[in-house]
């Protein structure tokens, strides 16, 4: 078991009612390396459950100080050793309430020999805010070679795709009946977020040309707004059915995508045209959806006014903002107007089942699930809303740990491009939309501004080097929507020839798509990716994510130099005068070292950082095979291999044999080779069984030993189409 699912098995168990048996209880004497331990607690285990040393879930009761033999209480936190397989659970009675510091003192009996992070359910807390993007710089190493690319290709390679689809000609509304290219009624919100990419690029390489180019279509946009503040291209020259009338026409939609474009446009140029007109957009829908209460539907079809109205709360202060998203996040999945008989899915699709505080599972359309959850998230940061956080993180916990490919792609069916059931995670027909992955790394970071634990930035790590970049090619021209982690081309062309109705992800990415969201969320995260790397709250300045760049923000300075992934060497220096600087320890490592004194709490190093200094962070980064869990049957009996965060692939183009059954083996090792994705590709050894003629025959035939090459899974599918295999057979 990884470090990442050891924690994550400890953490699903935070808050709940537990029945444990006590096997060692107060005043047992046990005898051990360090002599005769006598123990001044209860201290037993969770009966049927394994920790990640394959024994039972230890479990230490605290606030009883009398000998017993079972006990029901709550999990109220957990030691995490860094040293050693063994983490264990914090119990007390119901209603009790113990620090970190009595957690601490109580169990240091046996916890003094190890190196133990402590946590209690009763922590404080600050909130986490990320660094401003305009304080971050990319200087160099990985990410800022993909910001380079977007910057000279990838941008503009979408700008020139939408202009040839009419889509930035949209915003004059000038289209009328018998002309081409109807106005869909979805384009706003992808000029939105290629607007949005601009203004990050704009802060990090100013570009007058780009500027304009943005100013344009700003342009437009207010021109043809209407007096009372409405704006959509397609329904101001379409106007059947009426606008606010269909919940999935995408009104609400698109208008968030247009505010988060005003709101980083203002804050990469001070030009504040789009965010006023959108301010203005906001106050009509509020007036109509909260106020009034007269449209024939009550929430956005499609999320992402909340989590935009969020963002313009933090922005301005605008406490109306606040409650309008408040008002939706409360409402959804509470009201009536928003359920249909005629709906198949009885509410699923668009989580309109239940109300958001009753939530514990994340179904039905992907991105939409995703992106409500990322309002929620902000909102109950806003506003303080345990209940809220609290259902946010027992969502967060059902998608990591049942319903995530190892890519970090979520969804697994194109069938309404949704979350299925736990632990369905199909490779060959995998649908793991590229907006899904980034809606997750969203979803993540939200919930890393709340509680500062690594589990958090070790999703948006996963998604930022798998699921999210796999959707764009090397040169940056072309793009994926879907993302499967298995191709064989002989068997999609037999049953293309047979005419069976098999629906398989394409095997090649385009320039362009009728429903092109997915370009455009990819040019504005890679955009945007030093607002990942660093946060700051009362007590610390943290680094979440790993890239070579510096953060300067008031009297706070800090600098990262790495060529992270390449390798697990980081080197930070700091300026603070706050008390740490915390570094977090990617749950995929099973070794570091650190060049300072430091604390473990939630998978970061505190460091003792008040002042100036540096410290250097070393990660093991060797390849390593994984094992999906028992219950993702497509995965059974088979590994992947990752090297650091990067999940790994073969290739036809560089295996040509049936990929399906080669079998990797586990101890020939890996020899690390140069390639041009920016981290380096792997050559192993396997074996395949060999082809004798008979389709069936006794075990232990022949079989033929050769060289297998993997690449970074993002990088597969640049070299033409060619079967690909992420998990393998293995001995």
């Amino acid at each position: 078991m990884t470090f990442a699912e050891r924690r994550a098995l400890v953490a699903s168990y935070l808050g709940k009612m537990v029945t444990i048996t006590v096997d060692r209880p107060v005043g047992y004497r046990h005898r051990n390396a360090n002599g005769v331990l006598t123990y001044p607690i209860n201290y037993g285990y969770v009966p049927g459950v394994n920790g990640g040393d394959g024994e039972p879930l230890d479990v230490y009761l605290l606030g009883v100080d009398e000998p017993v033999n079972e006990y029901t209480g709550v999990i109220i936190g957990a030691a995490y050793r860094a040293d050693d397989a063994e983490d264990k659970l914090l119990m007390a009675p119901a209603g009790v309430t113990v620090t970190h510091d009595e957690a601490a003192a109580a169990i240091r009996f046996q916890e003094q020999y190890y190196c133990t992070e402590v946590h209690t359910v009763f922590d404080e807390t600050t909130y986490v805010r990320p660094a401003a993007l305009k304080n971050v710089t990319v200087t160099g190493g990985f990410w800022r070679r993909r910001l380079d690319n977007l910057e000279d290709v990838m941008l503009g390679a979408v700008y020139d795709r939408f202009q040839e689809t009419h889509r930035f000609d949209a915003l004059r509304c000038e289209w009328k009946d018998g002309d081409p290219d109807c106005p869909h009624f979805f384009w706003d919100s992808d000029v939105a977020k290629w607007m949005e990419s601009a203004a990050y690029v704009l802060l990090d390489r100013p570009s007058p040309d780009l500027e304009k180019k943005v100013d344009d279509a700003v342009a437009d946009i207010v021109a043809n707004m209407t007096e009372d503040g409405y704006f959509n291209s397609h329904f101001l020259v379409c106007p059947d059915p009426p606008r606010f009338t269909e919940r999935d026409l995408h009104e609400l939609y698109c208008l968030g995508h247009l505010l988060e474009a005003g709101i980083a446009y203002y804050e990469a140029t001070g030009k504040d045209a789009l965010l006023n007109a959108m301010r203005r957009y906001v106050a009509l829908a509020r007036r109509v959806f909260m106020t009034e209460q007269s449209a024939p539907y009550a929430t956005p079809g499609h999320p992402e006014l909340e989590l935009a109205l969020c963002r313009l709360y933090r922005l301005t202060g605008d406490e109306d903002a606040l409650a309008f998203a408040k008002f939706l996040l409360d409402i959804h999945g509470d009201n009536d107007k928003d359920k249909s008989p005629y709906d198949p899915t009885n509410g699923l699709y668009n989580q309109d089942e239940m109300p958001l505080r009753e939530r514990s599972t994340v179904d039905g359309h992907s991105v939409r699930a995703l992106y409500l959850l990322t309002g929620a998230a902000d909102a109950a940061a806003a506003t303080g809303d345990g209940d809220m956080a609290a259902a946010c993180e027992r969502c967060f916990d059902t998608v990591t740990r049942k319903r995530m490919y190892v890519t970090g792609g979520v969804g697994s069916t194109s069938d309404g491009e949704a979350f299925t059931y736990d632990y369905d995670l199909p490779n060959d027909t995998a649908y793991a939309e590229s907006c899904a992955s980034i809606s997750l790394a969203y979803f993540a970071e939200r919930m890393e501004r709340m509680t500062p634990d690594a589990r958090y930035g070790d999703i948006v790590e996963r998604t930022m080097y798998n699921g999210i970049l796999s959707g764009v090619s090397l040169d940056g021209t072309t793009f994926f929507y879907e993302n499967p982690l298995e191709i064989d081309l002989t068997a999609r062309k037999a049953y293309k020839a047979l005419h069976k109705k098999r629906r398989f992800p394409p095997a090649s990415r385009s320039a362009v798509f009728s429903c092109s969201c997915c370009p455009p969320n990819i040019t504005r995260f890679i955009g945007s990716i030093g607002a990942y790397a660093y946060g700051i709250d009362d007590n610390a300045l943290y680094v979440h994510q790993y890239l070579a760049s510096e953060m300067n923000e008031g009297d706070d300075l800090l600098r990262v130099e790495t060529d992270y992934p390449i390798t697990g060497t980081v080197r930070v220096d700091y300026r603070t005068d706050k008390p740490y600087v915390a570094l977090r320890i990617p749950g995929w490592c099973r070794s570091f070292t650190l060049s300072a004194p430091y604390e473990l709490r939630r998978g970061y190093a505190y460091i003792r950082a008040s002042g100036e200094g540096s410290v250097t962070l070393e990660l093991e980064m060797q390849p390593v095979f994984v094992q999906a869990d028992p219950r993702v049957r497509d995965d059974a009996g088979r590994v992947a291999v990752m090297r650091g965060p990067v999940v790994y692939c073969a290739e036809g183009v560089d295996n040509p044999v049936n990929l399906k059954s080669l079998v990797l083996d586990t101890r020939a090792g890996f020899e690390e080779c140069a390639s041009e994705t920016g981290v380096p590709a792997l050559q192993t050894s396997a074996v395949i069984p060999a082809c004798e003629g008979a389709l069936y025959r006794p075990l232990g035939g022949g079989e033929e030993s050769l060289p297998v090459r993997l690449i970074p899974y993002f990088a597969f599918a640049n070299r033409g189409e060619t079967d690909l295999q992420v998990w393998f057979l293995y001995r």
